[in-house]
This record gives C-alpha cells, structure tokens and sequence, in this order.
C-alpha cells in the first residue's frame, strides 16, 4: 500500500497523503487533483477502492494505425453500426506519424471508463514492438479484442482472415497460369500476418515445385511507395508474378512494373490483399484476396459485447476464410 501511494503521488505530483486522503474518500482535496489521482490509478494499473469505482462509460475505443488504407475506415464502419446497434457507442483514435501513440490512447480510453477497446493493425502485430499498453489491459480485464494475427504471449481474443488459406488460393491462381518464379512483397520482417504469409508459401510453393528463394522475398513498409520500392528490386530477379500483403502494395507494385517498362498483366501478373474500396476501378482492376470484413467485423463486436456484460471469452484465434477475387492484373505466362 505504501509503495502504491508513493508511486501514484510521484505521477501526479502531489503528496502520499494526499494521495491517501482521495483514496479513503476525505474531504480537503480540489476535483481536479482528485480526478488526476483516480485517473494515474486507472493509468498505473491499480484497483479503485469499491467506493469509487464507477459504471463504466458505454463507449468502446476502436484504434486503427491510419485511415489512408480503405480497409480501416471500412472495418470502423462495420464495427460502429454493431456497437451502436448494442447500445454503445464508438471512439475512433487513428495513429499517426508523430501523433498520439497506442499506449496513450489507451491512457486517454482509461480516462474516459471505456467498456473496451478493438485493435486492428497495431502493435501487436509487430514481435519487436512495445506490448506494455496490451498487457496492462490484460491485467484490468478491459474486454478488447484484436482484429488479425498476434504475437503469441499477449493473452487476448482475435478475429483473423487465414493468412495460409490466402496464399494457398493465391499461388495456386499463378501456378495455374504457368508462373514459376512468384515474388512476395511482405509488411516488415517483424509483422506477424505477413511471417504467417510467408510462411505458408514456402510451405505450398514447395508441394508444387515451385521455387522458394529468398531472393523473390522483399520486405516493406505498407504503401504505395514501400511496394513499388520492393517490387522494383523483385522484376530484375525475374519474378514473372507478384504476391502482395495488400492491396496499396499490389498498386505500388503495378506502378513499379510500368516505371520498368513491364506491363500488367502481360508482362508481369499483381495479386493484393484486402479487395479495399475501388480495387475493382483500378487500371488494370486489381486480381486481390477479401477479407470477408463483414463477418469479421460483426464477429469482433459479438465478442466483446459478450465479455462486456460478464461472459467469458476464450483468449484464443477465430479465423475466417478468405476469397481470391480474379481480375485484370493476372494473365496466363506467355514467355
């Protein structure tokens, strides 16, 4: 208890005992410096005395990286029509560059007594990133529920698209066109989705003979420019297709062949990932894997809805099964 006091008053800046004197509900103490003793408790992890613990405010913090992707205003879509449609309503925080991190959202979602809380695309993602924030949701029992693929130790509930089924359809689709030498253009080495995707086409690949080089594996940030970069050094390795970790990599990849000289699909076939808003309006229209985000979106919501009103929830994966969508940016290998 004392360590506890000493602690929470060197984050407010103020003294243990007026820290105690909040704590045993006593009088002599301003609301602002009350409000700020509450929230570095809520911050730090401890418990609020039962007395002043409150309901829990019916909102729900859904934390994207960024809304320049379609496919994250998409799912925030889905996912508020769901939580509304349960009486709760949605805070959108988005990352970005220089902006508020995912630990602070989290602190500011803690300050405002949120229900839960929906990760899509974060951190957890990503094995050499900081998981505190995640753990110490962990630890308060927040309901929140992580949307795709995880690092293992976190201990959370997650709703993810099957990577290996993806790539399986997807180079099954080139090997069927008579493409052999298929590149992949992946997010960054650490993120966890895209270690999946790999995984499962070394694994596939080899069961169809087909070459497995890490010379045909290019790494990147998740952009247009990080998939032209990457494709642009996969085309002079002879990569006759390439497989993308989304669909802004597939476009970046589609500009890099044309910077080349390479045309899509004659020259050079360009898979994405996500079937994101207007991939069908591209040129050419972009051959991608869907995401059934409907169903992925809903799903999330059930879950955490259940978990918010005492039920209990598995801290285990629910995958749900892609769909290739065919279109113009894959042909049959002529030369």
């Amino acid at each position: 208890m004392t360590r506890r006091l000493a602690e929470v008053a060197r984050q407010v800046g103020v003294s243990e005992a007026t820290v105690s004197r909040v704590l045993n509900g006593r009088s002599g103490v301003s609301a602002s410096t009350r409000a700020a003793v509450l929230t570095a408790l809520d911050v730090m992890g401890y418990e609020r005395p039962t007395q002043l613990r409150g309901e829990r405010a019916r909102l729900v913090g859904l934390v994207l990286p960024e809304l320049q992707n379609p496919i994250f205003p998409a799912l925030a879509e889905i996912m508020g029509n769901a939580l509304a449609q349960q009486g709760f309503t949605p805070v959108l925080c988005t990352r970005t560059a220089g902006g508020v991190s995912e630990a602070e959202y989290v602190e500011l979602l803690l300050q405002q007594q949120v229900s839960g809380v929906v990760f899509a695309g974060g951190l957890f993602a990503q094995a050499d990133a900081i998981h505190t924030h995640y753990h110490h949701l962990v630890e308060r029992r927040l309901p929140t529920v992580l949307i795709n693929a995880a690092v293992d130790h976190l201990g959370l509930p997650q709703v993810s698209c099957d990577d290996a089924v993806a790539v399986e359809q997807v180079v099954g689709h080139l090997h069927s066109l008579g493409h052999e030498k298929i590149g992949l253009v992946l997010g960054p080495s650490d993120h966890i989705p895209s270690r999946r995707k790999l995984e499962a086409f070394r694994s596939y690949a080899a069961k169809l003979g087909l070459p497995v080089l890490d010379e045909l594996v290019e790494h990147g940030m998740f952009s247009i420019e990080g998939g032209h970069a990457a494709a642009a050094r996969l085309y002079p390795r002879g990569a006759t297709a390439v497989l993308c970790a989304s669909d802004l990599l597939a476009l970046g990849a589609v500009r890099a062949a044309r910077r080349q000289g390479l045309s899509v699909p004659e020259d050079v076939s360009v898979v994405g990932y996500d079937d994101s808003a207007l991939m069908n309006c591209t040129d050419p229209p972009l051959t991608t894997t869907r995401q059934p985000i409907e169903a992925m979106g809903r799903a999330v919501v059930e879950l955490l809805v259940k978990r918010i009103n005492g039920g209990e929830v598995a801290a285990e994966e629910l995958l749900f099964a892609p769909e290739l969508v065919v279109r113009g940016s894959t042909a049959r290998r002529t030369a």
